[in-house]
Order: structure tokens, then C-alpha cells, then sequence
């Protein structure tokens, strides 16, 4: 290579660099990538933690997952994007966008798991972050708002004994906003309705496991991944976001969680419907009138709550 093509390309390296770190110098978010929060099957679990400028003291963790697909980068999955997290670094927000395992090498009650370890391991690290351990929200859309509904029914305090100091702290969240979630397989869309692998969920059957293949496999299953069976009177604040036209996860998954918790003395339970629309709409992490919801209920719930 000659002196001329050797000062050529570095000067386009340089351009590179420099466009790369403008674009977060111009927003003065700190970009962490590759935090590893867990492992399993020799894989690393990981996340990705953005930092504002401005810190509020709280953190937003959004479930990259899709289709219980998730990945960093890769297109054929759910990927992290970091555009989709802009309102809420604007507050102040830190954002953790947690990659999960997916199907159809592990099933949803495995990655149930993962999103689990992941609140109890940003609790852990909460000072390294910047966050308060007890100002943590949560946020999914469609599977990654069942896997959400989990961790907001599910989530409690860890093992005392456990060998891992992660799994000794709690997987609880204080708020949860979601978009369209799956809330009740045994009744998908109706009494008796199965979505266990079944219906319209028959196409992420794999997703299900082994124990969807049977009639036994699919009642004990259906109420183990299914957040409405395990609600209690202590459900964080939660809103979901939900179109009246969605033909993959019914309308009725939202409006059953919300009367059963309200039915069992959770307050703050919110649904919002919008009229026509389907499975999602357009960019809808990027819809304003929405994500301005999200973001006010964790204003709401999160950051202007009591000290």
C-alpha cells in the first residue's frame, strides 16, 4: 500500500471514529455494551446499559424480545436499538436493554428465568449503574410484555443461602409498562381457548416445549407461564397498551390481567386501547402518544414517588 492510500484510509478510520463517538457526545449518553448478567449452557447472558447525561436515579429495563426471539444485533430477532430508548434517557432514565435466551433451542419457562436473573443482577450492581435498587421499572411488548407480566407477578426476594450473591437479591420490579402481552393461555381469546403452542400461537409451538404436546403438558404448563394465575394484591403499578384489532394476542389477554388485579386489590392497574389497531403499529416504540404514556407512568411511579 502506498504513503498516499495509507493516509486515505486513515483518514476514513478517523471519520469513522470520530462520527461514532459524536453521536453520543451529542447526546451525552454512555453507551455500555456486552454486560454479562448471567450464563447458561455456556453461553453469556448480556446486556446493554445506557447512561443519560442526567441521571434521575432510576432505571427502565427493556426486554429485547419478540416472538420469545432475542438477540443484540442479529436481524432475523428482536435487536437491541437504541433510538427506541430516547424518551426515557431524556428523563434521565438508565436504561438496561437486556438480550435473553430464545427459542427454539430454550423454551419460555427457561427464558422466563433470564429475565429474572436479570432484575436480580442490575439490583445487585445498582451503585456501579448509578440506580436505586428500589426504583426499578420494567418494560415488553408482546412476548417480552408476558416475560414483563412475569417478573411483575413473579418477582420476589431471592435465596438468603444462595451460593450466587445475584440470586439473594430480590427479581421484584415497582412499575411495568408493556404492549400487548399474553396474559392467560388456558383462555386465549375465550373460556377454555387454549394459545399452548395452540391457535394462533400454534406457529411458536417450539417456543412451548415438549409439555405443549400433550393435553396434561398444556394445563400445568399454560398456568406456569401464564402471569394472570399469579397475580396478588401486591402487583407493582402497571400499564398495558393494547389495540381492539390485534388477531395474534386478543384484546381480552389485557382486559382479563387488569380485572383480575383489580379484582385482587392491586392499585394502579391501567389499559389503554387503541381503536383499529393489530399486532403492533407501524414503529410503535417510536409512537409519541405511547411511549409518552410509558414514560409518564415511570415519571408517576417511579421517579415522583415518595423517598
Amino acid at each position: 500500500m502506498t504513503a498516499y492510500w495509507k493516509r486515505i484510509l486513515l483518514i476514513v478510520i478517523v471519520a469513522l471514529a470520530t462520527q461514532h463517538n459524536t453521536a453520543y457526545a451529542d447526546d451525552a449518553v454512555r453507551r455500555t455494551e456486552d454486560v454479562i448478567y448471567g450464563r447458561k449452557s455456556g453461553m453469556a447472558l448480556t446486556m446493554d446499559v445506557f447512561q443519560p447525561p442526567k441521571p434521575n436515579g432510576c432505571g427502565v429495563i427493556f426486554l429485547v424480545s419478540g416472538g420469545w426471539l432475542s438477540s443484540k444485533a442479529t436481524p432475523l430477532m428482536v435487536t437491541i436499538r437504541p433510538e427506541d430508548y430516547r424518551v426515557y434517557l431524556e428523563r434521565g432514565y438508565t436504561v438496561f436493554a437486556v438480550v435473553t435466551s430464545s427459542q427454539p433451542k430454550f423454551t419460555i419457562p427457561e427464558i422466563m428465568e433470564d429475565a429474572q436473573r436479570a432484575v436480580r443482577f442490575i439490583r445487585s450492581h445498582a451503585k456501579r449503574f448509578g440506580v436505586r435498587p428500589d426504583r426499578l421499572g420494567i418494560l415488553g411488548s408482546s412476548s417480552g410484555g408476558q416475560l414483563a407480566l412475569s417478573v411483575a407477578t413473579m418477582g420476589g426476594p431471592g435465596k438468603a443461602d444462595a451460593a450466587d450473591p445475584i440470586d439473594r437479591e430480590s427479581s421484584a420490579v415497582e412499575a411495568v409498562a408493556c404492549f400487548f402481552p399474553p396474559t392467560d393461555f388456558l383462555n386465549y381469546g375465550a373460556p377454555g381457548v387454549s394459545g399452548v403452542g395452540q391457535g394462533p400461537m400454534a406457529p411458536l409451538q417450539v417456543a412451548f416445549g415438549p409439555r405443549a404436546l400433550t393435553e396434561a403438558g398444556r394445563q400445568t404448563l399454560g398456568r406456569e407461564i401464564s402471569p394472570i394465575y399469579h397475580i396478588t394484591k401486591n402487583l407493582p403499578p402497571t400499564l398495558i397498551i393494547h389495540g381492539d384489532a390485534d388477531r395474534d394476542v386478543p384484546l381480552q389477554q389485557s382486559e382479563s390481567f387488569v380485572q383480575t388485579a383489580r379484582a385482587a386489590g392491586a392499585k394502579h392497574m391501567e389499559l389503554i386501547i387503541r381503536k383499529g389497531k393489530g399486532h403492533g403499529w407501524g414503529d410503535f416504540w417510536k409512537s409519541e402518544e405511547d411511549i409518552t404514556a410509558f414514560a409518564d407512568w415511570f415519571d408517576r411511579h417511579l421517579r415522583d414517588r415518595g423517598h
